[in-house]
């Protein structure tokens, strides 16, 4: 299954696709008015993710293709909530849809994910601050990278980054676009 696109195929397939690319949106779209997820959307996003995985396979060994999928997607974000550089329900909610995908696409939305998050850092951050104070921190981050970070006492939550809306793109890309970097 890792070979090929999750989400064609079968009815079920497809089926499961639609829904799968539904509860991203909803959880991007509840991260972008609120910045947070929800954890009862991630919930039913990984319990669905399971069952889908079940469906595709035989049940062992679609349940472990499901949790390899969650396991390994939860590994690829978690040394960046350690940092303070994302927030939990965003490692959650790519975990989540690692078991839908499997690990092979886990990885490789992982990598679409933090393309598209580091494109919307850099238009959060123009927002925020305007182009001239965005090259002069960029520059000056080079030999001090901490810069990037903002201090939790002067960032609000309206001015956090829903980085949820990367992590979406990252895992619909995966589940219907697979192969973007990985031939396997």
């Amino acid at each position: 299954m890792d070979g090929v696109r999750p989400f064609e195929g079968s009815q079920i397939a497809i089926g499961g696709g639609v829904i799968f690319t539904a509860v991203l949106l909803t959880a991007a779209f509840v991260d972008l008015r609120k910045r947070r997820i929800p954890n009862s959307i991630v919930a039913v996003l990984a319990i669905l993710g399971l069952a889908f995985s079940m469906l595709q396979r035989p049940v062992a060994a679609g349940f472990g293709n499901g949790v390899a999928g969650l396991m390994v997607a939860l590994a690829c974000w978690l040394p960046f909530y350690a940092l303070g550089w994302l927030g939990a329900g965003d490692v959650k909610l790519f975990a989540a849809a690692g078991a839908w995908i499997g690990p092979i696409r886990a990885v490789e939305g992982a990598l679409v994910a933090a393309l598209a998050g580091a494109a919307l850092s850099l238009i959060w951050m123009i927002r925020l601050r305007g182009v001239k104070d965005v090259v002069v921190t960029l520059g000056m981050s080079a030999g001090s990278p901490e810069l990037l970070a903002p201090s939790a006492d002067k960032m609000s939550r309206r001015s956090s980054m829903p980085y949820g809306l990367a992590i979406a793109f990252g895992a619909i890309c995966a589940g219907w676009l697979p192969r973007l970097f990985f031939s396997w």
